[in-house]
């Protein structure tokens, strides 16, 4: 790749699981719509060792930007920008100018949340942030902490580093700023497109996938292939330079010759499918699930337009709940149980019966850890769909704890829907 960029990713709370890191991935696409090239995202904790360290290898590897988020805010452990000065030979001293806007922000925000900081310590924090490198370029705040484009200091050779905010509604406020900021627009200046295509399979194995690529990898020059296993769902994604165009084309048909009855999106997800089928059909749905605790009604409202599709949705574990909220028949529960084929088709029954929908979506299983038995053990899975042609049961077996096994049930649920969406009769 002609432009390449490389990520550092701050904070002990993204290190150790507790904030799960979205800069990273949201940077990564940014740039790479850009035509930029990201080889690593390197996540350190909030120490001034491993930050230089991680700065010192990305730079090593002869990226033409290096980003940092995080570290920017008013307490103790924020040091990136002092870190980064002093990386790149550059000194931190105090913008009075910046120092004024900073705590005019401040006390904006301190009045609208009504917060009591005392004044010492708030003028601290503002002086804290007010901190530039010399001969960095200010971003301007979009929380109360700016961002910073610093490049190395003279006599020296590196890339510049552009430092962004943690917070990742802050950081998305600034990026048109950032990639907008001279030293940057230097950075990126040989940047050319690079695109990304993504293939999805249901169903296929990788080994079988695996076969297929290595059967037509010497028709593939110029494509990096990517491919991801979740939930069920095989992602074969692709980034390549136009000039590999025609290379593209060649896996796309070999994959398409391959596996043409799993091959369902050459782009969207199985959640903009389903709602641009049930859109196209006008017809809603509802739920009744109780394993899931709301999960497929979740899913289902992700896409936009939601409101005209589902009209709602009914969590059910208590048997109660089940016969007064969806009408589940007592003598279904007490011959069946709830975990059936028969319990999965009542609560989908119910849930279209009491919404007035199109289609009703019945889920119920045993998540786990406990509640399995011998005959019903943990990941048992039965879901129903009722339709105006009827209703289809489905039952499965899946493995892993109990977040997996609910995360799988959804996505089973949107693939039994696209299924019937696609091969139902109209009307």
């Amino acid at each position: 790749m002609a432009v390449r960029a490389g990520i550092v990713v701050t904070g002990t709370e993204v290190l150790t699981g507790r904030v799960a890191d979205r800069n990273g991935p949201w940077l990564a696409e940014a740039l790479r719509t850009m035509g930029v090239d990201v080889g690593s995202v390197v996540v350190v904790g909030d120490r001034p060792d491993d930050l230089r360290a991680a700065l010192a290898f990305l730079a090593g590897s002869g990226v033409d930007l290096l980003i940092t988020t995080g570290g920017l805010g008013p307490t103790a452990d924020d040091l990136t920008a002092a870190v980064v000065g002093g990386f790149q030979g550059r000194p931190s001293e105090l913008d009075p100018e910046l120092e004024r806007r900073i705590a005019a922000v401040v006390e904006r925000l301190t009045a609208m949340r009504g917060w009591d900081t005392p004044p010492e310590a708030a003028a601290a924090g503002i002086a804290k942030q007010a901190l530039v490198p010399a001969g960095a370029t200010v971003l301007e705040p979009v929380g109360t902490a700016p961002g910073l484009v610093v490049p190395v200091a003279g006599g020296r050779s590196g890339p510049p580093v552009l430092v962004l905010p943690g917070p990742p509604s802050e950081l998305q406020g600034m990026w048109p700023a950032a990639v907008a900021a001279e030293p940057v627009r230097r950075a990126l200046a040989g940047a050319t497109e690079l695109r990304q295509s993504t293939l999805r399979l249901w169903g296929t194995p990788e080994s079988e996938l695996a076969a297929t690529l290595r059967r037509v990898e010497d028709q593939l020059a110029g494509l990096e292939v990517t491919t991801c296993l979740r939930d069920g769902e095989l992602e074969i994604v692709t980034r390549y330079a136009p000039s590999a165009a025609e290379a593209y084309g060649r896996l796309v048909t070999a994959v398409r010759a391959d596996f043409a009855t799993t091959l369902f999106s050459e782009g969207p997800t199985v959640d903009e499918l389903v709602a641009g089928l049930l859109d196209e059909r006008g017809w809603t749905v509802a739920v009744g699930e109780a394993d899931t605790g709301g999960l497929v009604t979740a899913r289902l409202t992700r896409a936009a337009g939601s409101s005209r599709r589902v009209l709602g949705g009914v969590v059910a574990y208590a048997n109660e709940a089940k016969e007064q909220l969806l009408d589940v028949p007592a003598a279904v529960l007490t011959e069946h149980g709830a975990v059936s084929a028969a319990g999965a088709a009542a609560l989908a029954e119910g849930a279209r019966r009491r919404f007035g929908a199109d289609l009703g979506i019945g889920v119920s299983g045993i998540a786990g850890p406990g509640g399995g038995t011998a005959a019903k053990p943990v990941g048992t899975l039965h879901l129903a769909v009722a339709a105006p042609v009827g209703t289809s049961t489905a039952a499965h077996r899946l493995r892993g704890g109990r977040d997996a096994v609910r995360e799988r049930t959804t996505t089973l649920v949107l693939h039994e829907l696209r299924q019937l969406l696609t091969t139902a009769p109209a009307g």
